[in-house]
């Protein structure tokens, strides 16, 4: 642990239907690292695609690192693996957030769209819940996605809540670059 302060880590969560979970998490990131921090993001449902936000974090290495240990985005964006080889995904990388969280080399964790996975039932909420509850003490760890069950809100510090109120997508417009992905 680069950091061990006084105080004991948080567990945060960022949800909802709208923009901007990945967004803040990876904020709270960039945050982090400027105080000397060292953080860990592990992707749940992303893949290596090479998008935006893969490129900058690369630039932040070595005290970033991040694995993108999804096997796509499921159900979308040709997706069309079978849900097992998703599960199985979601199970690894379950795996890799238990001893990066434990390992003692990272102040911040970030389990980015765990919650969707939670969501498809590739993970329980049971072994998110026993992840965060045996978190060492000044480990920060960092939950994001839509659908966030009540037993995840419950058990966190933070809880902030995405909602749309408006988005190009409704109008039929794709994503942008350096915007959305």
């Amino acid at each position: 642990m680069v950091h061990e302060g006084s105080e004991p880590g948080l567990v945060i969560v960022y949800t909802g239907d709208g923009k901007g979970k990945t967004t803040a998490a990876l904020g709270l990131c960039l945050r982090a690292v400027g105080h000397g921090y060292n953080v860990r993001i592990i992707q749940f449902i992303k893949s290596d695609w090479p998008y935006g936000e893969r490129r900058g974090l690369e630039r932040l290495a070595p005290e970033v690192q991040l694995d993108s240990l999804g096997a796509g985005c499921i159900g979308i964006m040709g997706d069309d693996k079978p849900i097992e080889e998703h599960r199985a995904a979601a199970q690894a990388a379950l795996k890799a957030a238990e001893v990066a969280i434990s390992s003692g080399k990272h102040d911040i964790v970030i389990l980015d769209e765990i919650t969707i996975a939670i969501h498809l039932d590739l993970i329980s909420a049971n072994d998110v819940l026993a992840l965060i509850a045996n978190k060492p003490g000044p480990v920060n760890v960092v939950l994001t996605g839509r659908y966030a069950p009540a037993e995840i809100i419950d058990a966190a510090d933070l809880v902030t809540e995405m909602k749309e109120i408006k988005h190009p997508f409704r109008e039929g417009k794709l994503g942008r670059e350096g915007i959305d992905f």
